[in-house]
């Protein structure tokens, strides 16, 4: 069912977790001809595949995938980074004529690779000190001085997130300006067709259930195991994962593994409601409904009319 196009385009799939981004990103790429480009923070890190649901070489059907398997799980997540990475593959497949296909729910990431957006420097003794102060004060504390500088940055930032806090003060104190006025603009340094998958709430939560139950049954606490030896609990990124974090704490005895999986679940839904609403302020999404029961192939062939008519 090829459509052909007449420029390579930029394709972002984005939305919930378990929403079915990775599956349709492949089946777009195959069309196309072209090669997928994680998106998913998580993703990054080698060794957390049950977890983060990362597809198999199976499920990858041939497609080539990139940025799967970046950092060891010690390593402190670095959106500068992942912005140099993936401009960089997304260059060199336009340079070679082929369509780069980007997946993945983290919003923050998704801008990062395909708008305008610079990334302060910072600071090692600035950045101890209000390390030092976050360990001594706790997150609320400096949540509140946050909320009195930027309000707006206090009010997208969990009061419990010590370490994007820590992030957002030190640049405050770096640039003299609002955190939030260093976040990403809407203008594309690569016109993509952004393609957002929608399911009705209650069915994203039951598949949400589902997939938690599968990554318990796919061994995720042997996974975690294993990545614990290798330094997991001390890594400030990877520990706080969605599942590593629940089964880190049934590991140090805070839970029973039943009280994790049941975490695991509500902790999962909760962040697929902030993924929607992070994507639902961005107005060049087009959102495709994919309602229950509905054939794969009808979701792709609407995706190819999208990219034919907008790309």
């Amino acid at each position: 069912m090829s459509i052909p196009l007449p420029n390579v385009p930029v394709v972002s799939v984005v939305g919930a977790t378990a929403a079915g981004k990775s599956d349709l990103a492949v089946a777009i790429a195959r069309e196309l001809g072209g090669e997928v480009i994680n998106t998913d923070s998580m993703q990054l890190y080698k060794g957390m595949d049950i977890g983060t649901a990362k597809l198999t070489e199976a499920e990858r059907g041939g497609v080539p995938h990139h940025l799967l398997d970046v950092w060891d799980v010690t390593e402190t997540a670095s959106v500068a980074e992942f912005q140099r990475l993936a401009r960089a593959e997304i260059d060199r497949l336009l340079a070679a004529g082929r369509a780069p296909v980007l997946v993945g729910g983290s919003g923050l990431y998704v801008r990062a690779a395909i708008d305008e957006m610079e990334f302060p420097g910072t600071d090692p003794a600035l950045r101890a000190r209000l390390e030092e102060e976050l360990a001594r004060l706790g997150p609320a504390a400096l949540h509140a001085r946050l909320a009195a500088q930027d309000p707006p940055a206090a009010a997208a930032i969990l009061p419990g997130n010590g370490r994007r806090i820590v992030r957002a003060l030190e640049v405050i104190e770096l640039t003299g300006r609002p955190f939030t006025a260093n976040l990403p603009s809407n203008t594309a340094v690569y016109p993509a067709v952004q393609i957002g998958v929608e399911l009705p709430r209650p069915e994203l939560d039951e598949r949400i259930s589902l997939r938690v139950d599968r990554m318990w049954q796919a061994g995720l606490l042997d996974e975690v195991r294993a990545l614990e030896a290798q330094g997991l609990r001390e890594g400030l990124t990877a520990s706080r994962a969605l599942g590593y974090q629940q089964v880190l704490a049934h590991f140090a005895g805070e839970c029973t593994e039943e009280e994790a999986r049941a975490e695991t679940v509500r902790a999962t839904k909760r962040f697929a409601r902030r993924q929607e609403s992070w994507f639902r302020r961005d107005d060049r999404i087009h959102w495709l409904a994919r309602p229950s029961g509905a054939d794969p192939a009808e979701l792709l062939e609407r995706s190819l009319e999208l990219i034919a008519r907008t790309g």
